[in-house]
């Protein structure tokens, strides 16, 4: 799971969002940012690179759809990279290092360049399902990164709005400790500097 969501960290993400016209682009352009999920305290609606300084609605929206992978990516990666240190393998994978050292050992041997060859097709089918299908399925998402397309629910829709949000925003806000946790992980490893407890250093 770490070697699949590091690989896919490499990419960007390849979300677009259908272009504004009209009356609606017109009020996308004045839209009040600061109230968006995820403007909260103490930083509020941070742009400090003016990305969204013009106010464009639909500018905002493709970008948080892009946070919202990239965030989701990141919980994995970091969850897969702290499995593989703690010593759990798939059967057969036993004599594969954890950490960044994985990817030389999987292209050693004709069985590793299966599994990288089985993470490449499921980086094409992840990415082909896991966006807004709207126009094919009919069904809206109920908010931007919301790829359920009608065939998942989980029981979200029986929420109430309050709860809704509420959980919208921790995953927001857990995605961006991903993405700066698994960068974390793996800057301290090619440094040499363990982060880990009992000072273990995944792929030495």
């Amino acid at each position: 799971m770490k070697t699949v969501a590091i690989l896919a960290l490499a990419g960007s993400a390849a979300a677009f969002a259908p272009a504004q016209t009209g009356a609606r682009s017109s009020m996308a352009l004045s839209a009040d940012l600061s109230k968006e999920l995820g403007a909260m305290t103490p930083l509020g609606f941070f742009d400090p690179l003016q990305l969204c300084k013009d106010g464009s609605k639909a500018k905002f929206d493709l970008l948080r759809e892009r946070e919202l992978k990239h965030g989701r990516v990141s919980m994995l990666a970091v969850a897969g990279y702290l499995t593989t240190a703690a010593g759990i393998r798939f059967p057969g994978a036993e004599d594969i290092p954890d950490g960044l050292a994985a990817f030389p050992a999987l292209q050693s041997t004709s069985d590793g360049m299966m599994v990288l060859y089985q993470m490449a097709a499921f980086f094409v089918m992840a990415e082909i399902c896991n966006r807004d299908a709207s126009e094919v399925t009919g069904v809206k998402p109920d908010f931007v990164g919301d790829y359920r397309n009608g065939a998942l629910d989980f029981g979200w829709d029986k929420l109430d709005d309050e709860t809704k949000l509420k959980k919208r925003t921790i995953e927001l806000n857990n995605g961006r400790a991903a993405m700066m946790g698994i960068w974390g992980l793996v800057t301290h490893e090619i440094m040499g500097v363990s982060i880990l407890p009992g000072g273990y250093l995944p792929g030495h």
